[in-house]
């Protein structure tokens, strides 16, 4: 990296949108943890019906989480 440890680079706007990319991502990838408990709850319950509900709520979450990180990579990309 060229910018050394405890120097900002870039503009306030772009590490606003970078920050906003990291959360946005670990937001969605806490959500998809959630969903995988309550699916293996479900299973270990027998209700395998709501496990696949949850493991597809899961599914989909982790979707949102790869768009977030592809912006984010886009982000660094276009900045660097």
């Amino acid at each position: 990296m060229s910018s050394k440890k405890g120097q900002s680079s870039g503009s306030s706007s772009k590490n606003k949108k970078g920050i906003e990319n990291h959360k946005t991502a670990a937001k969605h990838h806490e959500e998809a943890a959630k969903h995988h408990r309550d699916a293996a709850k479900h299973h270990e319950a027998g209700d395998h019906e709501k496990a696949s509900n949850s493991a597809i709520k899961a599914y989909g979450e982790r979707c949102m989480a790869c768009d977030a990180e592809r912006e984010d990579v886009k982000h660094h990309a276009l900045h660097s």
